[in-house]
């Protein structure tokens, strides 16, 4: 008998140790670390062709105390390596595990590299080379509480992989997971019944089930192993094993009659599906369509089970899409889908509230990096009953005190925004307390902000009221769920305040008073376009025409454009990323204007205004509130320097010129002795320059009109 050891992911580990037991392993213990067993060469062929659950096997060669890189050494030295692969044989050396002084698994995996080359030295034995990417033979160090175990790579790298899958969707399922699913949906329990996934994707699960139903040897296509060079291989066991494995597997299949259904939104993942199952076999017994998962019906014969793994909006971005999927679906099981089972795989337990659904039975998983819960439902007459379960088995609009309000300000503005003719807009700022967010449209789109909540409210009440925001936002503002997008905002600090969230290089063009403004919904925290100073714009466009114009701080520039477009006689745009000047230059290409009275100047903005020689008659000043970027020469806080940049200023300002000074910092001070010592006045138009959709905001930006005298 020998001693091995099999890994799996983490949740699945009960079920590897009751399929390793049952394919005839002994001595069967499951740990955190995985399942330790023992078996016969035979037994061992056997459990790596029949295993569902396992990633890999493993087999024990030998174990030794490991509390420094010396001790490391010795215990591997002591492993009769030359015995378990021949000189001329390439290997590599995995290294799982650390401590306080083999602290990474590349040192430990060199010093048992080391062991291993030292040992065939010394049996006077030709040094074997090494191979990290195609060894013949591999081997693993496992470091656990200062104690190391050897063990030959005896399956070879991902048992998970059948060879079936050419193909995946854009975030795959790994087979022995989806394998977990279908064993814990209880499907396998009736195969007779219909088993439905309504987002099958590249129909992973579904082909994994009908290979468990019909008993089909998931390693019989496997095209290497990890024990094919190892000196103890008994090739007449392990083609006796792999004949039987083969024989059964046919007569399964043969013998098989039930038929499961994929559906999927995506034909081009359809597609995909349907090659993956042909690859695999069991194309017959799949009935494939393109359909929204929203718009299933109970065509399939008696009550079976649902079983599916969603997009889990961060990690596809589709969060907005999925909230009205998950309500309509719920919806759906509810009063089509009665006696059936249910089962979601997702890393996002919040959209699963929103079925308005009790779960009888949970299991935790991991999907790769992400944390998981299948959740099992069994729809029946006590899922739809409006009682102390479910109190709200639906989304009731007039019911919600978000659409309500939502619904008020949409009836407030309306004839404003007709008369303006404005596209981009604020139509919600936290209104109410309870649901801190910020709702913008943007033409046809909807931007929401979901502001960090205060610690003293529970996470599920924060999680439960930005569902409800998502789902009925673009229902008030007629907007379809694809132009949703939604954003998380906490509190910046320095450099971070233009923070990248995304990279899909995606802009839309929209309209203000005649600009073409480039804004990009998805990128930034923020959009290009701060629609808190739309009247700003104007107000500093007017008074710069036919004059000259300085923009520091300038952003995408979006000031500049509507005073070029005003007249101004010229316009310099001064801000310090590159990035964002380049937006700016991109807003002024698209309204046709070009020419050297329109300068661009990538630069820190408080040292160009300290060594500037040239006048202008209009400066307008945005600064941060705060910023410590790495490419200024000190910090910056607007309370504390905003005398020092309006002292510069004043001297890059012509005669009779005016300085707009603004920002968002909440109970701002003029320093107005300071301003008096300096021969200005300041004026506060903050009122002028908020527009309406920012009425309720009082803090949303500060504005000083500063003139001289």
């Amino acid at each position: 008998m020998q001693q091995f050891l099999a890994l799996t992911s983490p949740g699945i580990e009960i079920l590897l140790a009751e399929e390793v037991s049952a394919l005839g392993a002994e001595n069967v213990v499951q740990k955190p670390e995985g399942v330790y067993f023992s078996a016969s060469l035979a037994t061992a062929y056997h459990i790596c062709l029949w295993t569902r659950f396992a990633t890999r096997v493993l087999l024990a060669i030998g174990e030794g105390a490991a509390k420094n890189k010396d001790e490391l050494y010795q215990a591997a030295l002591t492993v009769p390596w030359s015995e378990l692969f021949a000189e001329q044989l390439t290997f590599a050396i995995d290294f799982v595990g650390k401590s306080d002084e083999i602290r990474n698994s590349q040192f430990g995996g060199l010093t048992v590299k080391d062991a291993v080359v030292d040992h065939f030295r010394e049996q006077e034995l030709t040094r074997p080379s090494v191979d990290k990417n195609a060894p013949d033979i591999r081997f693993q160090a496992r470091l656990l509480k200062q104690e190391v175990k050897f063990y030959l790579d005896f399956s070879g790298r991902g048992l998970f992989q059948r060879g079936y899958r050419e193909h995946s969707g854009a975030a795959p399922l790994k087979e022995n997971l989806a394998a977990a699913l279908v064993k814990r949906s209880g499907w396998l329990d009736d195969t007779s019944k219909p088993l439905v996934d309504p987002m099958c994707g590249s129909g992973t699960i579904l082909i994994e089930a009908i290979s468990m139903a019909a008993g089909y040897a998931p390693g019989i296509d496997r095209q290497q192993w990890g024990f094919e060079h190892w000196s103890g291989f008994d090739s007449d066991s392990w083609q006796q094993q792999l004949d039987d494995a083969i024989s059964a597997s046919n007569q399964g299949l043969a013998s098989f009659n039930a038929k499961v259904f994929g559906l999927d939104i995506d034909s081009r993942v359809l597609k995909t599906a349907q090659q993956n199952a042909r690859a695999a076999g069991v194309q017959q017994f799949i009935e494939f369509s393109c359909k929204d998962a929203n718009k299933i019906t109970p065509v399939y014969g008696k009550s079976g089970t649902i079983l599916f793994n969603p997009p889990y909006g961060e990690r596809i971005g589709e969060l907005p899409e999925l909230v009205e999927s998950f309500v309509l679906l719920g919806q759906k099981l509810k009063s089509q889908f009665i006696g059936w089972r249910v089962a979601i795989l997702t890393a996002n337990t919040d959209l699963l509230k929103m079925l308005k659904l009790s779960s009888y039975k949970r299991y935790k998983f991991k999907n790769g990096p992400l944390d998981c819960q299948l959740a099992l439902y069994n729809i029946d007459e006590k899922q739809t009953a409006k009682d102390a379960v479910n109190p709200n088995a639906d989304f009731a609009e007039q019911d919600s005190a978000f659409a309500n309000r939502l619904k008020k300000n949409k009836k407030l503005l309306k004839s404003w925004l007709k008369k303006e003719q404005i596209q981009c807009y604020r139509i919600y700022d936290a209104d109410i307390p309870e649901y801190n967010v910020a709702v913008d449209v943007y033409d046809e789109y909807l931007v929401i902000q979901e502001y960090a909540a205060p610690a003293t409210i529970e996470a599920e009440k924060v999680a439960k009221r930005l569902q409800e925001v998502i789902y009925f936002a673009p229902k008030v503002l007629d907007v379809t769920t694809d132009k949703v997008v939604l954003k998380t905002r906490a509190k910046q600090k320095g450099s971070n305040q233009y923070q990248k969230v995304a990279q899909t290089r995606q802009a839309i063009t929209v309209n203000e008073y005649g600009a073409k403004l480039k804004v990009n919904l998805w990128d930034y925290l923020d959009t290009g376009l701060f629609l808190d100073h739309r009247k700003t714009r104007q107000i500093v466009a007017q008074k710069a025409k036919n004059r000259s114009l300085l923009n520091l701080f300038a952003y995408t520039g979006s000031v500049s454009l509507q005073a070029a477009l005003h007249g101004a006689s010229s316009v310099t745009t001064v801000d310090m990323s590159k990035t964002y000047l380049s937006w700016a230059q991109d807003n002024f290409d698209l309204n046709n204007l070009s020419g050297h009275k329109y300068q661009f100047i990538q630069a820190d903005c408080l040292q160009w205004l300290k060594e500037n020689k040239t006048g202008y008659d209009v400066i307008f000043i945005d600064p941060p509130t705060f910023s410590n970027s790495k490419r200024m020469d000190e910090s910056f806080d607007v309370q504390r320097d905003h005398i020092k940049v309006l002292t510069d200023a004043v001297n890059s300002l012509n005669q009779g010129g005016e300085i707009i000074f603004t920002n968002n910092k909440r109970n701002f001070k003029m320093d107005h002795e300071q301003l008096a010592a300096l021969g200005l006045t300041a004026k506060n138009i903050s009122e002028q320059t908020r527009d309406k959709d920012f009425a309720r905001n009082k803090h949303i930006h500060n504005s000083w009109l500063i003139t001289r005298g």
